[in-house]
């Protein structure tokens, strides 16, 4: 007799446990459907604020950047991906100073571990929220991320402030 109670007693746990699924089941099948249908809402589709898409340098409206070309974004790099190639140029006080020629990314090769942005001190680079990056051609990945003929923003001394 024991053999049988044993029997009819793990028929209703297996019956249990068969509740328990089909519970866990039908109230995923009841929810509303999150699904974005890309790439038909294309012009609809808003991406998070944490996304990272390809790396960008913002330049305002005279064309100008906060990059130093210090170099620390190249630096933290694990994959070299950016190459800041820099020139040296005298100042009108006789200091030598480095100014930025180019900022090359290569899109192809970027993690996007966003190592680079965190250590920027200067906030010169951050990432776009662009996603279609697919192309025929890795060297079409390369990017120069300063525009031509751009410079560094100018800071504006204490005493013209205050004034």
């Amino acid at each position: 007799m024991s053999s049988f109670a044993a029997y009819i007693k793990s028929w209703f746990t297996g019956l249990g446990s068969l509740l328990t699924g089909l519970k866990v089941s039908m109230t995923n099948f009841l929810r509303p459907k999150v699904t974005e249908c890309y790439p038909e809402n294309r012009a609809t589709l808003k991406m998070p604020a944490r996304f990272k898409g390809e790396l960008i340098m913002p330049h305002d409206a005279n064309n100008e950047h906060n990059c130093t070309a210090c170099g620390i974004c190249q630096m933290n790099c694990p994959n070299n991906t950016i190459k800041v190639i820099t020139d040296t140029i005298e100042t009108e006080e006789g200091k030598k100073k480095k100014i930025l020629k180019s900022y090359i990314y290569k899109l192809g090769q970027c993690s996007f571990c966003s190592m680079c942005v965190n250590t920027c001190p200067f906030n010169a680079i951050t990432f776009a929220p662009t996603y279609e990056n697919a192309l025929f051609t890795r060297s079409k990945l390369i990017h120069q991320l300063n525009n031509e003929g751009s410079r560094l923003k100018e800071k504006k001394k204490k005493e013209e402030a205050a004034s």
